[in-house]
């Protein structure tokens, strides 16, 4: 009896343990092939524009994003060099990178890179930042290329010309091509009075002619472009005392 309880207890003992999932039977580690389908989906997934490269440059894999900027789809990218489309600022820098890898150094290097992203289009700068990885044994290390895009800014817009209430409405009657007399009905200013403004300005702007005094205020912006009949830019611009010749 108490060989056979334990017999029977061993065996229930042996029996949970085959009654495990065969799934948990082999669990192991994702074969390797799966952490490159892991890699490729978050590198495509990244909006930053990467490649990964070798040690001379040519590409072996890329993101869209930097496929954009050559105005690809990443697989056209593949076996292409990154020094094709990226052209240095300066050429020290990257030889300066070539003569690390060649010592084993490992660092991350900015290189100050212009480009087109298609004939016709304007030029682009940015910063290409050079980044070996992979197995440290290897020699040459791939490079992990990221690019990061200066994007153009708008220059500040130009500062509008200082003119006084009555000036910017002479300007503006000017521009309509109303005569000086009829400005100085308009304004309640005498014939005289309308000339002294008028040289006041184009000694001001130093320009001569009605034609180009009114030209130059809508240069200086003190004159609305889109609006018609001519108006003052901005309705009450200039308040406060003429300022001086």
């Amino acid at each position: 009896m108490g060989g056979a309880t334990c017999g029977g207890e061993s065996g229930d003992g042996a029996g949970a343990d085959d009654e495990r999932p065969a799934a948990a039977q082999s669990a192991g580690p994702p074969p390797v092939g799966a952490y490159r389908d892991y890699f490729v989906m978050l590198l495509y997934r990244i909006p930053t524009p990467i490649a990964v490269c070798r040690a001379d440059g040519e590409v072996l894999i890329a993101n869209p994003a930097m496929a954009e900027q050559w105005g690809a789809v990443p697989g056209q990218l593949r076996g292409r060099n990154l020094l094709d489309r990226f052209r240095p600022r300066d050429r020290a820098q990257v030889a300066r990178v070539m003569e690390a890898l060649r010592l084993g150094r490992r660092s991350r290097y900015p290189v100050e890179v212009r480009w087109r992203t298609a004939p016709g289009e304007p030029e682009r700068q940015g910063e290409l930042t050079i980044d070996p990885v992979g197995d440290p044994s290897a020699d040459p290390p791939a490079l992990l290329a990221l690019l990061r895009v200066h994007e153009p800014t708008a220059p500040p817009p130009a500062p509008r010309a200082a003119t006084s209430p009555v000036e910017a409405r002479i300007l503006a009657l000017a521009a309509g091509g109303a005569t000086t007399a009829a400005i100085g009905g308009a304004l309640g200013l005498t014939v005289d009075g309308v000339n002294y403004h008028l040289t006041r300005l184009a000694r001001r702007w130093r320009v001569q002619g009605r034609t180009a005094l009114v030209a130059r205020a809508y240069v200086l912006g003190v004159l609305d472009p889109d609006h018609w009949p001519p108006a003052p830019a901005v309705p009450g611009d200039g308040d406060g005392p003429a300022p001086g010749p």
